[in-house]
């Protein structure tokens, strides 16, 4: 007798339908739209922390000064500094040295992939441990002279043809996406990256001061060897080479973590705060229905109804509601961060890389849940109020 009678309801009363669902979608939004962002930064820093692939990096001493070196790792901002090759050698006779390889920055003026600038990263093939290996999972051998491999955010393709001060050379591969500066970056290998140096020094567009450019150098990058601690070994390169400074990778992420953190928790007291209001509203908007109601439910209880009964009509529709709003919810958190995550990544300046169908998925069915409790408890506390009135009183008009 009472069976579809909550879809009836809900039919019945379209604008009091329509006002839950759009609550709800509310609500589901920002609970998925906030867990997606969260994952997502804490998949970018992951990322950057792999993408570093050292445990040391030595630079010249006035570029940390500047932050320079700091905002191109972190921040993606172009430019170049120099040192010469010589502190490489001196630096690698330093004990705990395992890996050493170096490598070289260089801010292009324009190139036919993009409107602005673009920060291009040589590397020694020989020696290098941090970029081959990425590398390789997009281009299976190595990079040829003129060739060279671009950021996933990059308007490039495999086969074009670009223009670096003069020099053109060649797209061998496109990298998958990082959420890191790397992602608008270019790579070339140490021959390819030197002949562009040149180029650059033949327009007047670089200035190496008393460097030899042939034997430039702008970052030298380390993995310590087993029995010594990043700490350890980059003290001991700062105590003896003035010119540099050795800074920890970890150094590096310790900020940006701490930035994460903080947004995280914000985005969290955001969620909660968001909860509390919408299950709140929920129960407010169930409260007055269910007042409203209180003769069609006492009419119910004459005809037959059991208290359960009743209880369960209220707590069909919230389900429903709640999961009609949070699927709809789902959807526009989708339109609304898939388009949008370079301008999300810009906003936070921060690492920002969406995870895997899996875990937005995952994201998904918290969401889901999250609106269906807020749903769950708004319908018990109304349907305990309901079932707790007297019939009699309310249809003699007592109540």
């Amino acid at each position: 007798m009472f069976k579809g009678l909550a879809v009836k309801n809900l039919k019945g009363r379209p604008v009091r339908t329509a006002v839950l669902v759009i609550l709800t979608v509310l609500l589901s939004v920002t609970v998925f739209a906030g867990t997606v962002i969260v994952q997502s930064l804490r998949s970018g820093l992951d990322s950057l922390g792999s993408r570093l692939g050292a445990d040391i990096m030595v630079v010249p001493r006035e570029a940390t000064s500047k932050k320079s070196f700091e905002n191109m790792i972190l921040q993606g901002s172009t430019g170049y500094f120099y040192m010469n090759s010589s502190v490489a050698e001196k630096v690698e006779r330093t004990e705990g040295i395992g890996d050493l390889s170096e490598q070289f920055f260089l801010a292009s003026t324009s190139a036919s992939c993009c409107s602005v600038s673009v920060q291009i990263i040589g590397f020694d093939p020989e020696t290098d441990f941090a970029v081959t290996p990425w590398i390789k999972k997009s281009f299976g051998r190595e990079l040829e002279k003129f060739e060279v491999v671009v950021g996933n955010d990059l308007n490039a393709f495999v086969g074009d043809e670009l223009s670096f001060y003069g020099t053109k050379v060649t797209v061998a591969a496109k990298l998958e996406r990082t959420g890191t500066s790397y992602d608008t970056a270019v790579f070339a290998n140490e021959e390819t990256i030197k002949e562009l140096i040149r180029s650059s020094i033949d327009r007047g567009m670089n200035d190496f001061t008393d460097v030899d450019p042939d034997r430039a150098v702008s970052c030298i990058l380390i993995n310590t060897a087993e029995g010594y601690t990043p700490e350890e070994v980059a003290n001991d390169i700062n105590i003896h080479n003035t010119k540099v400074r050795a800074v920890r990778t970890q150094e590096l992420i310790s900020g940006v973590s701490d930035s994460l953190g903080g947004v995280s928790k914000i985005v969290g007291i955001l969620i909660a705060a968001v909860w509390v209001l919408g299950a709140v509203i929920l129960l407010l908007t169930f409260t007055m229905s269910s007042h409203e109601r209180r003769k069609e439910f006492a009419v119910l209880r004459v005809v037959g109804a059991s208290r359960g009964k009743l209880a369960g009509i209220v707590f069909r529709e919230a389900l429903i509601t709640c999961l009609l709003g949070g699927v709809v919810g789902i959807a526009v958190g989708l339109l609304l961060l898939l388009p949008f995550s370079g301008l999300i990544e810009q906003l936070l300046s921060l690492p920002y890389l969406m995870p895997g169908a899996g875990r937005i998925v995952l994201c998904a069915l918290a969401a889901v849940a999250a609106t269906a409790a807020a749903g769950a408890i708004a319908a018990a506390i109304s349907a305990h109020r309901i079932t707790g009135q007297d019939t009699g009183a309310i249809l003699r008009g007592d109540n």
